[in-house]
């Protein structure tokens, strides 16, 4: 490793990041736990496109959605799809962290090939249950089935669903995606675990929060100007479906809560939020002002506004943070380019099965 002048360990990190989720926040929270300042490369639309298929984010949007991550300390844009040790120079890095999944060129390369060879790579466990194919597969099959893996999937006809990586039983470990199961160990790793300090002002604001994305994120921004201290209330899976109708929400709860946690500008989070803001709930938390975004507010299931006692209360408030994306959007932008999608997919996997053939192959011959 080599010595900064600061004694300031320096971590890189790069890639896709890609329908960024709580399995790449994880990877970089952990990256950043080696080091002292986390700085992210991250990749253009053409070099994706090139070496892995058509990004479903443009590249501006991907750069903002990392920099929302709050373990990122700096963001390189158009980072190069190799790692080189010249890269690691530039930015005056000590060494790479990538997950224990593998990452290669269209050509079949190992993207870190280089930085492993000279000792300046660091690996860290990959997040089990969830994955940007995975994150796809889910929009193009919008079933309800969509948080079950195995033979759940085939009900809905779909061909070439285990081609999407959604079949639990597809050979490569890294596409083929497993149930995510969440611990409280996990949601403790990626809480602040900070309450407000005497005279913040508390914000209080709910949602579904499905598919965490760039609409959110400048929502999110604006809506923290408003005070200090920014909880977010996250509704039920039901509830959510109560509202957004079809097969919403994609993300399950549990999902949703660490994509929420993972944010910047997020000081705490309330899981399973009710769908009406209450007397309760505002004197709970000490909630001093209740926002909510452009969209429609749909009666609650009595027909009631679900933001009558803030409203009452005087401490409501509607916020437009000027970004018109939704979940729906980036679901159509899927759907519209569907067959593209489940190319990339089934390429990725294919190449992945073909790496552990492989490997496999190696491991007998050392043996023999």
């Amino acid at each position: 490793m080599s010595e900064n002048s600061n004694g300031i360990v320096r971590v890189w990190c790069d890639g896709c990041y890609d329908m960024v989720h709580f399995g790449h926040a994880n990877s970089l929270r952990q990256a950043k736990a080696l080091g002292d300042y986390l700085i992210v490369g991250i990749h253009t639309d053409e070099e994706i496109t090139r070496h892995k298929g058509p990004p479903v984010f443009t590249e501006q949007e991907r750069y903002k959605m990392v920099r929302g991550i709050k373990w990122v300390n700096e963001v390189v844009e158009g980072a190069p799809y190799i790692t080189t040790l010249e890269t690691l120079d530039k930015y005056n890095c000590d060494f790479c962290v990538h997950g224990d999944d593998i990452t290669m060129t269209a050509d079949g390369v190992d993207t870190y090939h280089l930085v492993k060879a000279a000792g300046r790579y660091k690996e860290v466990k990959r997040t089990a249950g969830v994955s940007t194919t995975d994150v796809v597969g889910r929009m193009l099959l919008m079933t309800r089935q969509h948080f079950r893996q195995g033979p759940q999937e085939y009900e809905v006809g779909l061909e070439g669903s285990s081609a999407l990586g959604l079949d639990s039983r597809a050979r490569s470990p890294w596409t083929g995606c497993s149930q995510f199961l969440p611990t409280t160990q996990k949601i403790i790793q990626f809480s602040e675990g900070k309450e407000p300090k005497p005279g913040d002002k508390v914000v209080y604001v709910a949602g579904a929060f499905d598919v965490f994305h760039v609409g959110h994120l400048d929502f999110l921004e604006q809506v923290r100007n408003e005070g200090d201290f920014l909880i977010v209330g996250l509704h039920t899976d039901p509830a959510v479906n109560r509202y957004k109708g079809s097969n919403y929400p994609i993300m399950n709860l549990h999902e949703r809560v660490l994509s929420v946690l993972a944010c910047k500008y997020v000081s705490e989070v309330v899981i399973g939020a009710p769908y009406a803001v209450t007397e309760e709930l505002m004197s709970h938390f000490h909630v001093d002002m209740v926002c909510h975004g452009q969209t429609s507010i749909m009666p609650d299931c009595d027909g009631s506004d679900p933001y009558a006692v803030p409203k009452k209360l005087g401490k409501f408030k509607l916020i437009d943070s000027h970004n018109t994306m939704t979940t729906e959007k980036i679901v159509d932008r899927i759907i519209r380019h569907r067959l593209e999608f489940e190319t990339r997919n089934y390429k990725k996997e294919q190449k992945e099965v073909a790496l552990l053939e492989a490997m496999e192959r190696c491991k007998l011959v050392a043996k023999s």
